[in-house]
């Protein structure tokens, strides 16, 4: 099995330091470089305290050799594509990194700029929370197991106020809501 420790945090942009902290209880980035080189063992409760630190499933911190996970190999940038200095593992997007649970919204017929075939991954919240989420687009349960989808564009008291993405559509407003969700990532086949 290969470590995937140190491509997961240098993917999220987090130093050494950055994990050891947000590990419970901290630790220091000695340790963590030691467990990322497997000059340490890494024992399921290191990798499910590094996971939740990363905030990936502790089982993306491993891989077997003959895995075919996808891979980084070129960036675009404005000379145009270019290849990376070393090849890395891509994070898969159920890695998202955040609190509250991810629900994906699936896109079946074209809506405002989504397309059909689209999928939108989405972190839940706590309605109270919600301020923080204006103008932005969010999946909210509605009565009768259905759901309002669009951009967040008031909230009051317990109301929430929600525009769809289509044009010319009145907005939704849903009042006491179990939960919100906030569009953090947009996958689209091309």
């Amino acid at each position: 099995m290969i470590n995937r420790i140190r491509d997961i945090r240098r993917e999220k942009k987090l130093t050494l330091a950055d994990v050891a902290a947000r590990c419970v209880p901290p630790t220091t980035a000695q340790t963590i470089g030691r467990l990322e080189t497997g000059t340490r063992q890494l024992s399921l409760t290191w990798m499910n305290r590094i996971a939740a630190a990363l905030g990936v499933d502790p089982e993306l911190l491993v891989r077997s050799d003959e895995t075919d996970q996808p891979r980084f190999i070129a960036r675009l940038g404005s000379e145009g594509a270019e290849a990376l200095p070393s090849v890395r593992d891509a994070i898969l997007p159920t890695a998202l990194a955040g609190d509250g649970d991810l629900v994906v919204l699936a896109v079946e017929a074209p809506a405002g700029l989504y397309r059909a075939g689209d999928q939108v991954w989405l972190r839940q919240f706590a309605v109270e929370s919600s301020a923080k989420l204006l103008n932005r687009d969010v999946l909210v349960p509605r009565s009768g197991g259905r759901f309002a989808f669009g951009r967040l564009i008031d909230r009051e008291g317990t109301r929430v106020a929600i525009l769809p993405p289509d044009p010319g559509q009145r907005q939704i407003v849903v009042d006491n809501p179990a939960w919100i969700a906030a569009a953090e990532m947009l996958v689209r086949p091309l």
